[in-house]
């Protein structure tokens, strides 16, 4: 009987252990879930694009709380997007910020991809950007300086030809005036405009919205004349212009 008893003291025991090793794994998910959903995350550095303050390759941890407090995009472990609202505001980007962001790559079917971007705020809502002769200009003012020391090791590779708006003969070094739309904004919705602007509403939908039949420009399958802004828009770059893919494309 005492042998019974002691084999059943080690059952027991070795049971309450892994009892307890299911405890500890599972909370342990839990808070990792929860610190990666709400408050941080890591990043690997893609590209050369933030050279010289980030390199290729960097592993960066992101504090996803430094302007508010969201609800998760993506559902944990499945990976599905959900809608996201903001539970607490804290503040808003700053010029000069370097964020991780969702940059919309391109269409998928009737809905646009995303990847996660880090880039530099340049211009905040409202303000007028542009680029003379590779230097970058906010509200008239200086804000960069020409960046040739880093073009020059990539020369290789540009994305000149994919900057946004190369009709007007736009490119790397001239770039704009443009204005940066903030919530609120109501604009006119016409085929001089409409090359510009459809980009930035497609994204504030998240899908592609805007079509045109013969002489009529529709938003999400309605005739439009005007557009009011749903969101605060930001412009930003690539400490390293030359290479890098932001808000010019």
């Amino acid at each position: 009987m005492k042998n019974q008893s002691k084999v059943e003291n080690i059952s027991g025991m070795h049971s309450s252990g892994i009892t307890n090793l299911i405890k500890i794994l599972f909370w342990t998910l839990l808070l990792a879930i929860i610190l990666k959903s709400f408050f941080v995350e890591a990043y690997r550095i893609p590209s050369s694009s933030m050279e010289k303050t980030l390199l290729a390759g960097d592993f960066i941890f992101v504090n996803k709380a430094a302007y508010s407090i969201s609800t998760p995009r993506y559902i944990p472990i499945l990976g599905t997007k959900i809608n996201s609202f903001d539970i607490v505001t804290f503040s808003k980007p700053s010029r000069g910020d370097v964020i991780v962001f969702e940059f919309p790559e391109n269409m998928e079917g009737n809905k646009i991809r995303t990847a996660n971007y880090v880039k530099r705020v340049i211009g905040l809502p409202g303000d007028t950007v542009e680029i003379i002769n590779n230097f970058v200009y906010v509200n008239g003012r200086t804000f960069l300086e020409d960046d040739r020391h880093l073009s020059e090791k990539k020369k290789e590779v540009t994305t000149d030809n994919k900057i946004f708006s190369n009709k007007n003969y736009w490119n790397g070094k001239d770039y704009g005036p443009v204005i940066i739309p903030w919530k609120g904004l109501s604009v006119e919705v016409n085929f001089k405009n409409i090359n510009k602007i459809g980009p930035l509403i497609n994204r504030e939908y998240e899908k592609n919205v805007v079509s045109i039949e013969g002489s009529v420009i529709n938003i999400d399958r309605k005739p439009v004349r005007t557009y009011t802004f749903k969101q605060d828009h930001y412009f930003v770059m690539g400490d390293n212009r030359k290479i890098s893919m932001d808000s010019r494309h």
